[in-house]
């Protein structure tokens, strides 16, 4: 039997992950003094809603090495295997923590670095339990991860740079600027890291250039996991996007899940942002 642990930088939400039987490794998020599991005790509307009241930006904490220790020994006690799937590398010391962790297992657990974030993670993960469903084992799994990763694409057209700014990615000149000229930067994840990939003039151009990218891409291919996405409080970003590209999802599926993106990423992008992962052709 092959059990799947992923971290809540996959933007999994506890009960969404009990439904699809996957354990959820929560990160450690603080505003202030207040420290929360996130996606457990803190759910991604929760999160928006105290990000746009804080001054200050909440500090997000890497799981440790004792932390996944303590996961697999739980999920391996009944003679299981474990697939575990983390955020990109670049971007955090879990899958390092993670990868300590397994040795301790004689060979009973598989790490995989997604090299991604967000809705880039969720999409891999959803294609690990796609081929868990077939009877798989865990290191077949693990092989077929690292090799479809390197296809998947995750873009996000951001409406503010307060937060980039905020978080110290980009200088206040280059934020100020951006704001006064209603800029809307697009970035996506390349080879484990963020970078930005493009900007427009208004949400329409963003639109517009979103698309440009995906087609840049070489295209969605439909029969893997594909997924929209929105941060805030509310999705009407996200709505306008998909009317100014049906063209795109329209001969291909009649619904496009969408989700909120959670606390990893949103720290940093703020909200009225949207994204789009897929596997590219």
């Amino acid at each position: 039997m092959v059990k799947i642990l992923v971290d809540s930088a996959s933007d999994i939400e506890q009960r969404e992950a009990e439904i699809s039987d996957i354990a959820l490794m929560p990160m450690q998020i603080r505003f202030g003094t207040e420290e929360y599991l996130d996606g457990i005790n803190l759910t991604h509307k929760e999160f928006f809603e105290k990000l746009i009241e804080s001054d200050e930006l909440p500090k997000t904490s890497q799981i440790n090495e004792y932390r996944f220790e303590e996961a697999f020994k739980k999920l391996t006690a009944d003679g299981s295997e474990v697939l575990a799937l983390t955020i990109s590398s670049k971007l955090s010391g879990t899958y390092n923590c993670a990868v300590k962790a397994a040795k301790k297992f004689g060979g009973k657990v598989y790490v995989v670095d997604s090299l991604n974030a967000s809705i880039g993670e969720r999409i891999l993960l959803e294609y690990a339990v796609r081929l868990r469903s077939t009877g798989a084992c865990a290191q077949e799994i693990a092989e077929c991860l690292n090799e479809k990763k390197k296809k998947i694409q995750l873009l996000a057209l951001l409406d503010t740079l307060k937060y980039l700014r905020k978080g110290g990615r980009i200088s206040s000149v280059t934020a100020l600027a951006g704001e006064m000229l209603s800029i809307k930067p697009v970035v996506s994840v390349i080879e484990g890291e963020v970078k930005l990939t493009g900007k427009a003039m208004g949400s329409k151009k963003g639109n517009n250039l979103l698309n440009q990218l995906i087609n840049k891409c070489g295209g969605i291919d439909f029969d893997m996991p594909y997924t929209l996405a929105y941060s805030g409080l509310n999705d009407a970003y996200l709505q306008k996007y998909l009317k100014d590209s049906e063209l795109l999802w329209k001969s291909h599926t009649d619904s496009v899940p969408s989700y909120l993106i959670g606390s990893t990423i949103g720290t940093h992008i703020g909200p009225g942002a949207i994204a789009v992962a897929f596997f590219a052709k």
